[in-house]
């Protein structure tokens, strides 16, 4: 890398760039989660009862069908134009949509039209997903100094939890409403509030300089015109590597979405579960990049795996709790396992996966990986609720699956090479590989 180029990496504002632009796209994106479970089945469809809360989770499902061809759309342009003009269009797509969504009418105005126009936005949050966390977590990587980048590209998933704590904070009082009011225009404002937060992360994000390893990439010449084939080419075990260690993403559903309608159905009240989120997410804050930084020292691989595990076996426990009666207990618990477990996974994938691919291809690479793989993710609520994990004692069903995705997650990261020690611009030729010719 050059002297020059190295000289304009900015981790820390990079850093800053990615958690401010991830919160505003997973505010957006976890507001719809908790709406789906919340909200939508009465508004959207005919019925208020178990196969409306299906379909309703089913929509929550259709962005993730929509990212794997999202990730490839942006995978290629965030390769060949760069990871920060790709990001700004992103922003913009997941802001409009998320504001349609409070603009719709629901099924009494329109019938079936107001699921289909539901599932029309939520598809194009979708395809802005797909490329939101590869992006940044790209810019990132590439801005941050060798021996720190899991620390710096840690806060891009901090960011995704700051944004979650937001959506939740807001949706609270809206839970509370009164039912003529919050079936009506309430549930809307919190949709109509993201253009708000939009326009903050884009005049943060907009003064952000593309990332030095790509510059370099693109002063060789060494830019592909089809990423897509270098890709499969060269890191097809990567890619497939990728998708099954995204699998752990489901977690992050299982707690902020399933969670949320298990507790209902056992007796807690719909803003508590709502708390429960919110507190586990703030802890999140605070564990993820202490996570990032022991990765930074003990390497990617061991941090990984422990959230992984710890994770699946602190979510019977969790789930159990939340019909004990003891309040204080289960927010222990919600804690422990999202903060303390599933933060650990969550914190490190982000170079741990960036760090497969060669500057050239690592957009493209994260991103149609982790979506394929995030389809796990998107579809756990509806799986899990349709063999009655919503139900009195589903808890057994939501921490089998828990700990089935957790086990494939683990396994697929023990393939991986440990990469803590490779220096930024020989990422993704530890294999001896030549740098690629510009021909592909």
């Amino acid at each position: 890398m050059t002297t020059t180029a190295t000289t304009r990496k900015t981790p820390v504002r990079a850093a800053v760039a990615s958690f401010m632009g991830s919160a505003v796209e997973y505010y957006d994106f976890f507001l719809f989660g908790s709406a789906a479970a919340l909200i939508f089945p009465t508004v959207f469809f005919p019925s208020g009862d178990q196969a409306a809360l299906v379909m309703s989770f089913a929509t929550f499902g259709f962005a993730y069908i929509a990212r794997p061809f999202g990730a490839v759309i942006l995978g290629h342009f965030g390769d060949r134009i760069g990871r920060q003009k790709v990001l700004m269009f992103t922003l913009v797509l997941m802001g409009v949509s998320t504001f349609l969504i409070g603009c719709l009418p629901g099924f009494e105005q329109i019938g079936w039209f107001a699921p289909a126009l539901l599932v029309l936005c939520r598809l194009m949050q979708g395809l802005s997903a797909a490329g939101e966390q590869a992006g940044a977590s790209s810019l990132t990587l590439e801005h941050a100094p060798d021996d720190r980048r899991s620390f710096f590209t840690s806060w891009t998933l901090t960011g995704t939890q700051g944004g979650q704590i937001l959506a939740a904070l807001i949706f609270i009082p809206v839970v509370a409403l009164p039912d003529e009011i919050k079936f009506t225009w309430g549930w809307r404002v919190p949709f109509w509030l993201s253009a708000v937060v939009v326009l903050v992360a884009f005049f943060i994000r907009r003064s952000l300089h593309e990332t030095p390893a790509f510059e370099d990439a693109k002063a060789r010449g060494d830019i592909a015109r089809m990423p897509l084939i270098p890709l499969l080419r060269d890191h097809w075990r990567d890619v497939l590597r990728v998708i099954c260690c995204a699998f752990i993403a489901a977690v992050s559903t299982v707690f902020g979405n399933l969670a949320i309608a298990y507790g209902v159905v056992v007796g807690l009240d719909a803003s508590l579960t709502l708390w429960l989120v919110v507190v586990a997410n703030i802890f999140a804050l605070g564990t993820q990049p202490l996570f990032g930084r022991l990765a930074d020292r003990i390497g990617r691989k061991p941090v990984f795996i422990y959230g992984a595990l710890s994770s699946a076996a602190l979510m019977p426990f969790y789930m159990l709790s939340m019909s004990s009666g003891n309040t204080v207990l289960t927010f222990v618990l919600a804690v422990l396992t999202f903060s303390f477990g599933y933060a650990a996974a969550n914190a490190v994938w982000p170079s741990f996966y960036g760090e497969m691919f060669s500057t050239r291809v690592r957009f493209s690479g994260m991103a149609i990986g982790t979506q394929l793989g995030f389809l796990m993710a998107g579809f756990a609520p509806s799986i899990v609720t349709a063999f009655g994990g919503v139900q009195e004692g589903g808890w057994v069903v939501i921490s089998v699956f828990t700990g089935i995705i957790a086990v494939i997650a683990s396994v697929s990261a023990l393939t991986a090479r440990e990469t803590k020690n490779v220096p930024t611009d020989e990422l993704g030729l530890s294999r001896g590989q030549h740098r690629e010719s510009v021909s592909a």
